[in-house]
């Protein structure tokens, strides 16, 4: 189970009181109504899916009710860090926290070794009367 810190509870809670609302520090265009298609298409579906550290809003449902940001890791799920809304992104190299490296994942051409085939299973018909 995650523990996530809420910034305004300043307490450590289970995951099962926050809900996650998507990415932090999208900024809204001014008149939403004069953007093209694509810009609104671009603002309001299209996000980046980062493998690694990515900034999300939270809210602590269960709890204050309030929503703050969070860096998290996508691969670990580590959170890195929590912070208040409103709040400009943390610098994670100026809090000295450790970015946990995505594995290298290998191909299995790179690994020198075929991948090992899956056995076929067959299975006999159901008998009449059998539970």
């Amino acid at each position: 189970m995650l523990l996530i810190h809420c910034p305004y509870c300043e307490e450590e809670r289970s995951e099962l009181e926050f809900r996650n609302a998507g990415e932090a520090h999208i900024a809204r265009s001014q008149n939403i109504a004069a953007i093209s298609d694509e810009e609104f298409e671009e603002f309001f579906f299209l996000r980046s899916n980062t493998k690694g550290v990515i900034f999300e809003r939270w809210r602590h449902i269960h709890g204050c009710g309030r929503f703050f940001n969070a860096a998290r890791h996508t691969v670990t799920d580590k959170f890195l860090t929590t912070y208040k809304a409103g709040e400009p992104k943390p610098d994670l190299d100026k809090l000295g926290l450790d970015k946990p490296a995505a594995a290298p994942v290998a191909s299995d051409a790179e690994a020198g070794e075929p991948k090992p085939k899956k056995k076929a299973v067959r299975r006999a018909p159901a008998k009449k009367g059998d539970a």
